[in-house]
């Protein structure tokens, strides 16, 4: 038994409620996460200390396929503070169980800007590092200081600046296992299901410009004729494109963009222009080039269709939907939506040679 009297693990707990996508599947065993003593308490319990474990945040980048056997770990640390301060940004701290976008919307009210283009993204704080999110030019790590967690072996904690997070586009150390990446017999490190994030620094400038260059952004600032927004207007544009574009996931079930935004050569997109010359494209500043996922898939006549109850969503080819319902009557399952998403990959191949890689973790 658990020396923590607080802590608790649930048997046969449905995750419906817990997937932004609300797929009907059930953990063998889910643990509530509210600080680093519970986890400890996991780790020093005998029955599951060396139990495989699955860490959930927000669920709001999952695909469940099934039942989840492993220990289900739902994080629900909070809290959130300005930590310190430099010449350059203020140091601002969040548990990782915080919701993002509330905690954006925080960081402005206390005077804090930086994370405005990234409002209305679902999910926790925990998990941002995880994927790196991004939106409208500005991804987690241009803003990100360091991270506190813990090792689900050892109940070590252990802090990671961004070099050691590894970030790279929807890509971290924590997405994957540490062969993953073996090259000629070298093993890579990865912390993929080895460690919890436990908080999350970020290095909100003090010296804040705008981050513009977008079309849907450019748009809203000509309606209100404002060439220099404030934060808090950015903030709220932000909010508003992503209401008219992407589904609310309480309302319809979904896990925001489903599949990366592809880098091609430039030679390549040259090739793609000179057959779909309207193909949507965004210059790098390395020379290469990505490509609107969104784009391609509408362009292989996707947008409204379905695979059972699993769709894509009729505003943005990139998202797919669960089309059951979200009051807790079924809906999609996880293999449909998996279908769905090889259907599209092969139909984006055939037509541009180009793979599509899903964002979201397949459970």
């Amino acid at each position: 038994m658990f020396d923590n009297p607080a802590m608790l693990v649930q048997k046969n707990v449905p995750l419906q409620a817990f997937n932004t996508f609300h797929i009907v599947a059930k953990a063998s065993a889910l643990a509530r996460i509210a600080s680093e003593s519970d986890v400890l308490a996991v780790l020093a319990d005998p029955d599951w200390a060396t139990e495989p474990k699955f860490v959930l945040g927000g669920g709001s980048n999952v695909v469940l396929t099934g039942d989840v056997k492993p220990l289900v770990l739902k994080v629900e640390i909070m809290g959130r503070q300005l930590v310190s301060e430099t010449d350059k940004a203020f140091i601002v701290e969040a548990g990782a169980g915080e919701n993002w976008h509330e905690f954006v919307s925080w960081t402005l009210v206390q005077g804090y800007p930086g994370l405005e283009n990234m409002a209305l993204i679902p999910g926790t704080v925990g998990a941002s590092p995880v994927q790196n999110i991004g939106a409208y030019g500005v991804e987690l790590q241009d803003r990100f200081d360091s991270l506190d967690a813990m090792d689900l072996q050892t109940g070590q904690i252990f802090s990671l600046n961004a070099a050691q997070c590894a970030f790279g586009y929807r890509d971290s150390i924590f997405k994957h296992s540490s062969s993953s990446n073996a090259d000629k017999g070298q093993k890579a490190l990865g912390l993929k299901d080895r460690a919890v994030i436990l908080r999350v620094r970020f290095a909100l400038p003090k010296l804040w410009k705008p981050v513009l260059g977008y079309a849907d952004i450019d748009r809203k600032m000509a309606e209100n004729g404002i060439s220099q927004p404030t934060a808090k207007q950015l903030f709220d544009w932000v909010c508003e494109v992503r209401r008219t574009k992407l589904p609310d996931p309480a309302v319809i079930g979904n896990v925001g963009s489903f599949f990366k935004n592809p880098t091609v050569t430039a030679e390549q997109c040259a090739d793609i222009i000179g057959r779909d010359p309207k193909v949507v494209y965004y210059p790098l500043a390395d020379g290469s080039i990505k490509l609107a996922a969104g784009w391609l898939i509408d362009a292989c006549g996707w947008r409204g269709k379905s695979v059972g109850q699993a769709g894509v969503y009729e505003k943005q080819a990139l998202v797919l939907v669960n089309r059951g319902a979200v009051d807790g009557s079924d809906g999609a399952t996880g293999g449909e939506v998996m279908t769905l998403a090889k259907a599209i990959q092969t139909s984006v191949y055939e037509r541009f040679g180009i793979r599509l890689e899903p964002e979201p973790v397949v459970v």
